[in-house]
């Protein structure tokens, strides 16, 4: 949603019936009192050419999913995350990723990589559990494909339930056979209502097949500019217009069926085809590769608290659909790594890399969200 600082505009959305005006306050209840700035149609659903954008008050989002650290709780509690990707060339974005959930607060953070890739991530660090099942056609005859997919997936399968949510994309190359079997992997987190955060040759994948994530509301994509243009060349077939970024990106995600859709700029915009979020948050002018990794381990993270949050509230219950976690997890991932890159960008400057900028994070949400 749109959280702003504004009580009357709540009241000035003049086409808002009083259904919706019971589930706008529900709404505000439900983050601390922020409202949202979406003009609304007799459906509920937000008119396509009316989608207003603002910024969104992130600290208030984060305050409300995030949980607090409790002597009663057990490992997993605050989230059980894994990352697919990894190949002989790309062994850093997995461990960035995954690392960085970790540094935010989730217990457990696993990474899916191919055998070239996993002692290469083990030994950046102990923290991670690595699972070195992914394989290459190099690596794979014709007349064996079938039974190595089949086997590569059962291996993924095992343990797939046992996640909040996944990371696909970050360090993945473009292999046809490793990209046919995480399309199979997807296909089954999909049919178990895994959220997926999608970034990086990800994107590539689904961009290619859009299948996979059509209709998948529990779906995050991650594009940069080059991602973003390739995926409305794609789906709206046309060019990227920056001259009304919110209603674009708005009918692209809609187009597509419902996902979210977080569009990496200057100042990122968020959108599930429902709503337009912007998070303009001062980051760092040093683009060091490596953030979007970040990012999509932060989105991970924040989606898997959001949708416990919402699943745990007692009153109104037949209401929480109205929010959608993976949005306000793509707002609060946002926000954090814009933070930290501030934070790591005041003491190193020049020299600011991706690993201080993860360094960052822990205290980035600190700030905002104290642990006790």
């Amino acid at each position: 949603m749109n959280f702003i600082n504004s009580p009357t505009c709540l009241e000035n959305c003049m086409l808002a019936s009083s259904s919706v005006y019971r589930r706008q306050l529900f709404l505000i209840r439900s983050l601390g009192g922020y409202c949202c700035r979406v003009h609304m149609e007799g459906g509920g659903r937000a008119v396509g050419s009316s989608i207003s954008v603002a910024e969104a008050d992130a600290e208030s989002v984060m305050r409300k999913i995030t949980p607090k650290l409790d002597p009663i709780l057990y490992k997993g509690q605050a989230g059980k995350v894994a990352v697919i990707g990894g190949c002989r060339e790309y062994t850093g974005a997995p461990y960035f990723a995954a690392i960085s959930a970790l540094k935010i607060g989730a217990d457990l953070s696993h990474i899916f990589c191919t055998k070239d890739a996993a002692a290469v991530i083990k030994c950046y660090s102990p923290e991670l559990i690595v699972h070195p099942v992914l394989e290459e056609s190099y690596s794979v005859r014709d007349e064996e494909k079938a039974i190595v997919s089949a086997k590569v997936i059962g291996e993924v399968k095992k343990w797939m339930e046992r996640f909040d949510c996944i990371v696909v994309g970050p360090g993945l190359g473009r292999d046809p056979f490793l990209l046919n079997c995480v399309s199979d992997i997807m296909r089954h987190a999909r049919d178990a209502e895994i959220p997926t955060v999608i970034d990086g040759d990800g994107l590539f994948l689904v961009t290619n097949n859009m299948d996979l994530i059509k209709g998948n509301s529990l779906a995050v994509l991650t594009p940069n500019v080059n991602e973003y243009k390739r995926l409305v060349e794609k789906v709206l077939q046309c060019e990227v217009n920056d001259k009304d970024s919110s209603k674009e990106l708005a009918s692209l995600a809609r187009s597509i069926g419902g996902v979210t859709i977080l569009r990496k700029g200057k100042a990122d915009l968020i959108s599930d085809g429902v709503t337009v979020n912007q998070v303009s948050i001062f980051g760092s002018p040093r683009r060091c590769g490596g953030q979007g990794d970040i990012l999509s381990g932060s989105v991970a993270v924040f989606s898997s608290w959001a949708r416990h949050h919402l699943s745990t509230q007692k009153n109104e219950s037949s209401l929480q659909s109205s929010l959608n976690p993976m949005v306000l997890g793509s707002i609060s991932g946002s926000a954090l790594l814009r933070k930290a890159a501030s934070l790591a960008f005041e003491n190193k400057k020049r020299s600011t890399l991706t690993t201080d900028i993860i360094e960052c994070l822990g205290k980035s949400l600190e700030d905002i969200v104290p642990a006790y």
